[in-house]
C-alpha cells in the first residue's frame, strides 16, 4: 500500500520551484544543482506549499520538465532522502516526509487560566473579551425567558426550536433560503465538526484541509482517525489554488472536505466567488461532503470590502455542503453555542448519533443568543466586536513592522489572525524562547499537518495600544535569543533553513 496521500506533477514542482524568490547563495561558490535542487524541494515542503505525504514525480520526468540531467534529480532525491525529507520503496514511488526529530504539534490551542497568565502576554488563543453590556443582557433576557423551558426535561438534541428557526431565518435573509429542518444547534463549532466526522468519516478515512488550517480541528481530526490529506493555500490572501484541490479530490477522493472560507484561519485569506463555486463543483464530483467553516464570517474589517457569497449559496439544498457557524468569535468565546446548517436528512442524522455523544446543548446559552438575534443586539456586539478587531490589528501589525522589519506577512481585511513569516527563524523555537522573555505565540506548524510551517507564526488581534506594542518588543527579543542559538544543543538549528 503507498505511503503518499496526494500527488505532485512534473509540471506543477517545476513552476514551483521556479517561483521561488532567489536566496543568497553566502559566501563562496554557488551550490551544486543537484544541492539548489534539494534545498528547494525541502523548502517547498518546510513551507507547506508541497505536502508532506505527496508523492512526487519520477526522476525523468522532473528532469524533463526542469531542463536538467537525470542525474541531477537523482542525486537530489537522494540527498532529501539522507535528511529525511523523502522516503522510497520500490514499485511505490517517492514521497515527502519530514525529519523524525522535527516539532510536531502535540496538541491544540489551549488558553492558559485567567491567573496563570501573571505578565504574560498571551497571543495563543485568537478570542476577545466579551463585548459588554451584551453579554449582560443577553444573559438576563435569557434567564426571564427560561421558566417555560424549566417546565421540560430540557433535552433538545437538535436545539431549541425558536432558536432553529432564528438561524435559518438569518440564512434566509443572506439570500439562501433556509427551513429550521436544515439547522442543528451544537456546543461550539468544535462540537458541530467533531459531530460531522464521526458521521462521514471513520477511523482511516481521508479528510482534505487546507494548509495551513486551524490547529484545533486539525487535532480533532488527528485524534478521530482520519488520514489528513493537505492542500497548500495560494500564495498571498488570494485564497485556494483551484487546480490542487481538483487535483486532490480527484486522486485521492476524500470523505470529508474541511475549509475555512471566510478570513481563513490562520492566513486571513478570503476566496472569491469563482474559487467557491469551483470547490462545490469539485466536491459535488468527487462525491466528498465539503464542510465550511463560517466562523470568522462577519468579522470584515475594511468597510470597503465586498463580500462574496457563503459557500452554501453555490448549494443550497445542502447536499453537498455543510456548514458550520459560531457565536464563539463573532461574540464571545465563552458563548458555547454553534450550529450546523445542511440537508434534513444530514440534520436528522446528525441528531440521531448525538445520543451517544453529548445530548444537547445547554438551554440559558442558546436562550441568550437567541434573545440578542431577535433584538438586535448581535448585530450592534459584532459591530463593537470589529472596530475592537480593526484597532488591534492596525496596531499589531505597525509594532511587528518596527520591531521586526524583516517578518513578512500580508494584511488580511478581516477576522482576527495574522500569519508571519519569520526571518527564517523557527517557529517552534520563537514559541518557547518567547515564554521566557514573556510573550506565548503558537508557532506554525501547529497549523499543518506533519511538521510543515516550521519558519512561522501566528500572531491573533487580541490585543491593541501599549500591549500590542510591548508583545512586539518581547517577540523581537524572543528572535534575537533564537538567532544567537540560546538554549539549544550545538546540533539544534536556530533557523529552519540552511
Amino acid at each position: 500500500m503507498a505511503q503518499w496521500t496526494s500527488a505532485v506533477g512534473s509540471g506543477q514542482l517545476a513552476r514551483l520551484i521556479g517561483s521561488q524568490q532567489e536566496r543568497p547563495a553566502g559566501p563562496g561558490r554557488r551550490p551544486p544543482a543537484y544541492r539548489a535542487l534539494a534545498d528547494g524541494i525541502r523548502l517547498l515542503v518546510l513551507e507547506g506549499r508541497v505536502p508532506v505525504a505527496a508523492r512526487l514525480p519520477a526522476e525523468r520526468e522532473l528532469a524533463l520538465s526542469l531542463n536538467v540531467s537525470r542525474t541531477t534529480v537523482a542525486a537530489a532525491y537522494e540527498a532529501l532522502r539522507g535528511e529525511g525529507f523523502l522516503e522510497s520503496r520500490r514499485g511505490a514511488g517517492s514521497w515527502t516526509a519530514v525529519p523524525a526529530g522535527n516539532p510536531l504539534p502535540a496538541r491544540g490551542l489551549e488558553p492558559l487560566p485567567p491567573e496563570a497568565l501573571g505578565s504574560m502576554i498571551d497571543l495563543g488563543c485568537a478570542a476577545l473579551p466579551a463585548p459588554e453590556p451584551w453579554l449582560t443582557r443577553a444573559v438576563q433576557g435569557a434567564l426571564e425567558e427560561l421558566p417555560p423551558y424549566a417546565h421540560t426535561h430540557g433535552d433538545y438534541p437538535a436545539g431549541l426550536p425558536a432558536l432553529r428557526e432564528m438561524i435559518a431565518d438569518r440564512y434566509t435573509a443572506r439570500g439562501i433560503p433556509t427551513m429550521p429542518e436544515q439547522i442543528m444547534v451544537t456546543t461550539g463549532a468544535m462540537g458541530a465538526i467533531d459531530a460531522i466526522c464521526h458521521l462521514f468519516a471513520g477511523r482511516g478515512e481521508r479528510i482534505a484541509v487546507e494548509s495551513p488550517s486551524y490547529a484545533n480541528i486539525l487535532q480533532l481530526m488527528r485524534e478521530a482517525g482520519a488520514r489528513l490529506v493537505p492542500v497548500a493555500m495560494a500564495e498571498g490572501l488570494s485564497g485556494w489554488d483551484m487546480d490542487r484541490w481538483r487535483q486532490v479530490l480527484r486522486d485521492s477522493a476524500p470523505r470529508l472536505a474541511y475549509v475555512v472560507a471566510d478570513f481563513h484561519n490562520p492566513t486571513g485569506a478570503l476566496p472569491d466567488d469563482a474559487q467557491r463555486r469551483g470547490l462545490v463543483e469539485a466536491a459535488r464530483s468527487a462525491g466528498t461532503v465539503l464542510v465550511a467553516d463560517e466562523t470568522m464570517s462577519e468579522l470584515w474589517l475594511d468597510d470597503d470590502l465586498e463580500l462574496p457569497r457563503p459557500v452554501c449559496a453555490f448549494d443550497p439544498g445542502g447536499a453537498t455542503v455543510i456548514t458550520v457557524g459560531s457565536a464563539s468569535k463573532a461574540f464571545w468565546a465563552g458563548m458555547r453555542i454553534g450550529w450546523v446548517r445542511a440537508a434534513p436528512d444530514v440534520i436528522r442524522s446528525l441528531v440521531s448519533a448525538r445520543a451517544y455523544a453529548d445530548l444537547g446543548t445547554p438551554v440559558l446559552e442558546q436562550l441568550a443568543v437567541n434573545w440578542l438575534m431577535s433584538t438586535g443586539g448581535w448585530e450592534e456586539a459584532v459591530d463593537v466586536r470589529r472596530l475592537q478587531a480593526r484597532e488591534n490589528r492596525d496596531a499589531l501589525v505597525a509594532a511587528v513592522r518596527r520591531e521586526l522589519p524583516d517578518w513578512e506577512f500580508e494584511v488580511p481585511s478581516g477576522g482576527l489572525t495574522l500569519w508571519v513569516r519569520a526571518g527564517g527563524l523557527s517557529g517552534s523555537r520563537l514559541a518557547e524562547l518567547g515564554e521566557r522573555v514573556g510573550v506565548r505565540v503558537p508557532s506554525g506548524p501547529r497549523f499543518g499537518v506533519d511538521g510543515a510551517f516550521e519558519g512561522y507564526v501566528r500572531l491573533p488581534f487580541t490585543v491593541g495600544g501599549a500591549v500590542a506594542e510591548e508583545a512586539a518588543v518581547r517577540l523581537a527579543a524572543a528572535a534575537r535569543l533564537v538567532a544567537s542559538g540560546a538554549g539549544t544543543g550545538a546540533e539544534a538549528p536556530r533557523t529552519f533553513v540552511a
